[in-house]
């Protein structure tokens, strides 16, 4: 039996940075994963295998050199699931590779294997020698993630019907794809498939999407996608998903409209990877989707045991768990910490990519907030006619009241950059007249927050005379 001053369980974002924060602090430390080797869910079927995906169909494509040689301009016209898989591979090894070295170098004990709850203060990890470690701390971090929810009415086959934790493991690419979902997964994969010229349709049982999103922005959003030939299917719940000797996949729709194609990927939530921990053991309840409720230090309703990540539920972003992770750990070692972070960017890295910070129009009405908007169209800047832009918007919400900066939203070529500009004039509460009186760099798509500012700001005085 070992004991540690804090052994936490998952490496993902929230698990390596509290790792690695209290080894810092000159704790010793533990971190278990189920997985061969180190990064969660975040390194190996989540956020960095769809965004390398997402970089390396743009490359193969030419989808950003289209605005100066034509919709027909392709860097390589035969692309195979085998060229995306190739450098797929090559980055998660090398982050792997990263990430291992940082715990190795602060002196965390790396230990193989699924963890469970004995009490309170004792877990067992089954390893992949088949016996069972058993380890002792004081205080525990819960940061197992989340996995595909996989319901028993869908055909999974992890070849035609597929959910979106194997599309890293797919072996053809299909010439025809129905996505189920218009989450932001969903989302991601239905328009970077649609950029290979696959066609796509997108399901969702909803009338609307991604609804957290400043409406307007989504508007362009929405415009762009249907512009680039990819099908929206709303307000139709799935009935049924059929495979055919054929190969095909046939998904009914609750109003008996029938879809074929090649392949089908299943993109409708995730559920917590907590129905091992033996949580139920030691009193400690998920929801229906496998979620811990956590308070603002993220403790559990065991005071030693701290959660964070996505298996606690919203936000679910790779950036907020790894702030999460280090004010997990800090509060549990009794250490100084810090609130978290009042404004975060959300970044949906589809094609075109989207991000937002702060208030959205939408909310801002809600709160009646007196506002004026400014947009820049990032095609007229300069650094966007020398890309090639054929679109894209940025939107600043400022009060009309203080003039303070109130929400940024950005759809467009660079987006998930150029949100944290906005999101550090929102935290030190800057106004329009940050964005009026700097100087910014000539040419980027930088400037398009000044002649976002300037738009808000002429507006505003037209109301004055």
């Amino acid at each position: 039996m070992r004991k540690f001053d804090v052994i936490i369980i998952g490496s993902g974002p929230a698990g390596k940075t509290a790792a690695i924060q209290a080894a810092k602090l000159g704790r010793h430390v533990a971190i278990i994963d189920g997985m061969a080797s180190v990064g969660g869910v975040c390194v190996h079927t989540g956020t960095i295998p769809s965004k390398t995906l997402r970089e390396t169909v743009l490359n193969l494509t030419g989808w950003r050199e289209r605005g100066f040689y034509g919709r027909a301009y392709r860097v390589k016209s035969d692309i195979q699931a085998a060229d995306l898989m190739q450098r797929l591979s090559l980055t998660l090894q090398n982050e792997v590779d990263i990430q291992q070295d940082h715990l190795v170098r602060n002196g965390v004990q790396i230990v193989q294997g699924f963890a469970h709850f004995i009490d309170g203060e004792t877990i067992g990890v089954d390893t992949s020698r088949g016996d069972t470690v058993i380890l002792k701390a004081e205080r525990f971090i819960i940061a197992v993630g989340t996995r595909t929810y996989r319901p028993d009415h869908v055909p999974f086959n992890g070849e035609t019907v597929i959910d979106s934790d194997e599309v890293t493991c797919m072996q053809k690419l299909p010439r025809t794809l129905t996505v189920i979902g218009a989450g932001v997964v969903g989302v991601e994969y239905a328009t970077i498939f649609k950029t290979l010229d696959i066609n796509v349709t997108l399901i969702e049982p909803r009338d609307t999407m991604l609804d957290f999103m400043d409406q307007e922005i989504l508007m362009h959003f929405r415009h762009e996608i249907v512009d680039s030939g990819l099908r929206l299917q709303f307000g139709q719940k799935v009935k049924s998903i059929e495979t055919r000797k054929s190969g095909s996949c046939i998904v009914t729709l609750e109003n008996n409209r029938a879809i074929a194609s090649d392949m089908v990927l299943f993109a409708a939530g995730r559920v917590g990877n907590t129905d091992k921990l033996g949580l139920d053991s030691i009193g400690i309840e998920v929801d229906h989707r496998g979620r811990l409720a956590v308070n603002d230090r993220f403790q559990t309703s065991r005071p030693n045991i701290y959660a964070c990540g996505d298996v606690i539920g919203f936000p679910s972003l790779a950036s907020t768990a790894l702030e999460q992770g280090r004010i997990a750990v800090l509060d549990a070692l009794d250490e100084k910490s810090y609130k978290k972070p009042e404004y975060f960017p959300y970044g949906i890295y589809a094609v075109p990519e989207m991000s937002t910070v702060g208030m959205s129009e939408e909310e801002v009405i809600r709160r009646k907030i007196p506002y004026e908007t400014g947009l820049a169209q990032l095609r007229e800047t300069s650094r966007g006619k020398v890309m090639g832009l054929r679109s894209g918007v940025l939107k600043a919400i400022f009060s009309t009241k203080t003039r303070r900066l109130l929400g940024a939203h950005i759809v467009g070529e660079g987006a998930t950059e150029l949100i944290h500009i906005g999101q550090a004039v929102l935290t030190l509460k800057g106004t329009m007249d940050y964005f009026l009186e700097n100087a910014f760099n000539y040419p980027t798509l930088a400037e398009a927050y000044k002649v976002a500012a300037l738009h808000a700001h002429n507006r505003m005085m037209a109301l004055e005379y």
